[in-house]
């Protein structure tokens, strides 16, 4: 199953700014630039404001010249107004009401942006009296292109091979990787499929360390099940058509653990070739039980399912069933490579490390148990009639994420195997914290529960966050722009699914969305896009500093901060 992408309202309209400015630069691009006037001496008296500044390159420095630039409104991103950058990289966008504004920059060979971007966060513009907005410095980073080609043995070409792209989060030591969330695990960015020359592209990619992993398939491979050998004329498959490639890193080993990490620098081009061996076939035998007499769809089929650094991918593995012929189930086509495979009703879990062909019996495996219970918002508000939720193993990357609806509160979970998972909720309007479990007549805080070998009912308490924490940063009597803030919840338990953070401003000013009921301390760290935010230890020496807020039931769409929160360093 694939696992549910998270993406809020505000993440949405940077999606489509990006859109908008992608289709802005296009209809520019053929246009002659014009020199750019000069902002007149009546602007502000008039209301009208302007934004200016010079675009470099946040490499060398050096101004950028045609950029398209542009300005959208907070609310919608919309396009207000858009121009080009000059030749020493200077744009001016005129006659602006006083306002809040997202900045964008793009141009050919990097990568588009906001103003001053950090992961989903960016710095707006605020027009208005008192406010400097005439000498901004927009950095644009070069963007990364990965290349390659995809061949086999000999150096053929493998046309059709899919070639997956894995983004892995900044080492902060093992300590800090046990504990990160869902959000800063290794993750798949980007696939491509290599075209009749084995080759693949990525481009406009992002400075940092990805893996790189290929699955294909030989395209002379002939796999048929033991039966259809045995009733073939002339005998069965000849062995060297029976293949398959196993799922293959960079540099070209089949050992995930064992993938070598590809360093990208801004603006830089690396290529990275990968070489596939094909290996013979494996033929997985599960024994099904039968059933006293048809029908004999009583017995679920047995399934194969594979992941690459806990992200599902499919098998190219084929079924042969017949229970009315025999009562083994025969998988073909196997490459080597671990599965997770599901037999039998009550459904095991068999970890397969499959290296040669081999037979599953009913009792191998891990039985599986049902997890079932209740959902509800924990301060007694009505929950949306269906509630999409999934379980996500703390353990084990290889386990597959359980996912299934809660309609009108009320859920299950089929085969879930013991261990720790991680319970996550989204309605309509997306995520849903949650904020406590009831299980075996305990409560404990946060989303995570502990699954034994019995079947376990709960009751999971959300809480639906509208509250918004508005206020400013400031050191002294001067707004600090650019700088991380973030809503610490005091109740550590739930830490993951109650923090909150935004980048405050350029006067200041931030918003932290769908707060959730509790208490809260605000701090505001300057430069402090590098530390893991995640572990509530690295922010504890922030707080003392830091402003308590209580958000309520009661207390409304909006909490306005009394005083500004101080701007910290790391």
């Amino acid at each position: 199953m694939m696992p549910v992408l998270r993406i809020s309202a505000r993440n949405a309209r940077r999606w489509q700014a990006i859109t908008l400015l992608l289709t802005t630069a296009c209809l520019l691009a053929g246009a002659q630039t014009a020199p750019l006037p000069p902002a007149p001496l009546a602007e502000t008296k008039s209301g009208l404001y302007r934004i200016a500044g010079t675009v470099v390159n946040e490499q060398s420095g050096e101004p950028l010249q045609r950029v398209t630039v542009a300005v959208l409104a907070d609310a919608d991103s919309h396009t207000v107004e858009s121009v080009e950058s000059d030749n020493e990289g200077r744009f001016t966008l005129l006659r602006l009401p006083a306002a809040k504004y997202q900045l964008t920059a793009s141009k050919r060979g990097f990568r588009t942006a906001f103003y001053d971007e950090h992961e989903e966060f960016s710095t707006a513009i605020v027009t208005g009296p008192g406010q400097d907005t005439g000498r901004l410095v927009f950095r644009l980073t070069p963007s990364s292109v990965l290349h390659g080609a995809v061949t086999a043995d000999g150096g053929d070409p493998v046309e059709g091979a899919k070639v997956m792209l894995f983004l892995v989060p900044p080492d902060r030591g093992r300590e800090a990787a046990r504990g990160r969330a869902a959000s800063e695990r290794i993750a798949q960015v980007e696939s491509a499929t290599s075209d009749d020359t084995g080759a693949y592209e990525f481009s406009n990619l992002a400075a940092g360390k990805y893996l790189l992993a290929v699955t294909a398939q030989p395209w002379y491979a002939l796999h048929l099940s033991s039966n259809e050998s045995r009733s073939r004329p002339g005998g069965g498959v000849s062995a060297a058509l029976d293949v398959a490639y196993p799922v293959t890193f960079f540099d070209s080993t089949t050992d995930e653990a064992s993938a070598t990490p590809i360093v990208l620098g801004a603006g830089s081009r690396e290529e990275a070739n990968i070489v596939l061996h094909p290996a013979p076939a494996l033929h997985i035998f599960v024994q099904v039980p039968r059933e006293q007499g048809p029908p004999f769809d009583l017995v679920p089929p047995p399934a194969m399912r594979r992941s690459i650094f806990g992200t599902p991918i499919s098998s190219e593995a084929q079924l042969n069933q017949n229970p009315a012929v025999s009562s083994l189930a025969e998988f073909t086509g196997v490459a080597p490579g671990h599965y997770e495979l599901q037999q039998g009703n009550p459904p095991r879990i068999v970890d397969l490390d499959a290296a040669t062909s081999q037979q599953v019996g009913p009792a191998d495996g891990v039985p599986t148990v049902t997890v079932s219970g209740t959902l509800a918002v924990s301060w007694g508000a009505a929950l949306p009639d269906d509630v999409s939720l999934v379980l996500t193993s703390t353990e084990d990357s290889y386990r597959q994420n359980q996912q299934t609806t809660a309609r009108k509160g009320h859920f299950r979970f089929d085969s879930v195997l013991p261990g720790k998972w991680d319970l996550q909720a989204w309605g309509p309007a997306g995520p849903l914290p949650i904020v406590s479990i009831v299980a075996n007549g305990s409560t404990h805080g946060g989303s995570t529960l502990a699954v034994g070998d019995h079947s376990l009912t709960i009751a999971a308490a959300v809480a639906q966050g509208e509250t918004r924490v508005e206020g400013f940063v400031r050191s002294g009597a001067k707004g600090i722009a650019g700088a991380m803030v973030v809503l610490v919840p005091r109740n550590r338990a739930a830490f993951q699914t109650l923090v909150r953070r935004d980048q405050s401003d350029s006067d200041g000013s931030f918003a932290l969305h769908d707060a959730v009921p509790g208490q809260y301390t605000v701090v505001a760290i300057e430069d402090g896009w590098s530390l893991d935010w995640n572990r509530p230890e690295v922010l504890a020496r922030f707080l003392p500093k830091g402003v308590e807020v209580t958000v309520s039931e009661s207390s409304g769409k909006t909490i306005q901060l009394p005083v500004p929160v101080p701007a910290q360093t790391p």
